[in-house]
């Protein structure tokens, strides 16, 4: 039996969608830091953990190749990058300007439900700092909430994607960072560089939040690679 023309003409919705799902979910596990550079993924168990088909996967996986966010080894398994120096310091310095253009735009135009949304993300971490054993992991996660939290008042759309693309490439880095090396959450500058950027987002001072947040990323970046974990080329 032939099958009706018409069918040709309508939209794979269902596929589409479903594609869209395995990218957004893949995507929070690189922004949020919980792969690690050097890390494997299998198309078929992330298939499973998602309950789709492998084929939306593969989809979403091809875009992350294309982003940068995942890489192809020589014997096809596909896995988290480990940047060289160059790559990560260029990352680093990219994230400053442009996360820090987000944090003045954040400090000048935040509204009220703004300044207390990242109130909230920024106690939420300082907490889990004050932990008797803080969990890297949970401290990874609410870092990146702290930022988005930011980075959601600044007004810009596109800048804010551009950013969630950055964190694709970043979220693993920091996973070097903070779960890595959990006395950092104590011991390290995250804690005063984030009382900083909220305390000149409070004070509507652009400069001063851009400021905070460059120190805050660039902290992070000179410890990171103080531990020799990365490429020379």
């Amino acid at each position: 039996m032939n099958s009706s023309p018409a069918l040709a003409d309508l939209p794979q919705i269902e596929r589409r969608t479903l594609a869209e799902t395995a990218y957004d979910a893949l995507s929070d596990l690189l922004a949020s830091g919980r792969l690690v550079p050097g890390d494997r993924l299998s198309l078929r168990q992330s298939a499973a953990a998602l309950g789709v088909s492998v084929m939306p996967v593969r989809e979403a996986v091809s875009r992350l190749v294309a982003d940068g966010a995942l890489e192809v080894a020589p014997n096809r398994a596909i896995r988290v990058p480990v940047l060289t120096v160059a790559e990560f310091r260029a990352l680093a310095e990219t994230r400053m300007a442009v996360e820090g253009l987000a944090a003045a735009r954040s400090a000048e135009r935040r509204d009220a439900a703004e300044l207390a949304a990242i109130r909230r993300a920024e106690a939420a971490f300082r907490a889990a700092a004050a932990a008797p054993r803080p969990d890297g992991a949970r401290a990874v996660a609410l870092n990146r909430d702290l930022h988005f939290a930011v980075y959601a008042a600044c007004g810009l759309p596109p800048l804010r994607e551009i950013i969630a693309r950055l964190w694709l490439k970043a979220g693993p880095m920091i996973n070097l960072d903070l779960r890595a090396h959990p006395e950092r959450i104590v011991g390290g500058c995250a804690i005063r560089r984030h009382a900083e950027m909220l305390a000149a987002i409070e004070a509507c001072d652009g400069p001063a939040a851009a400021a905070a947040l460059a120190a805050d990323i660039g902290d992070a970046a000179e410890f990171i690679l103080s531990r020799g974990r990365l490429r020379e080329t």
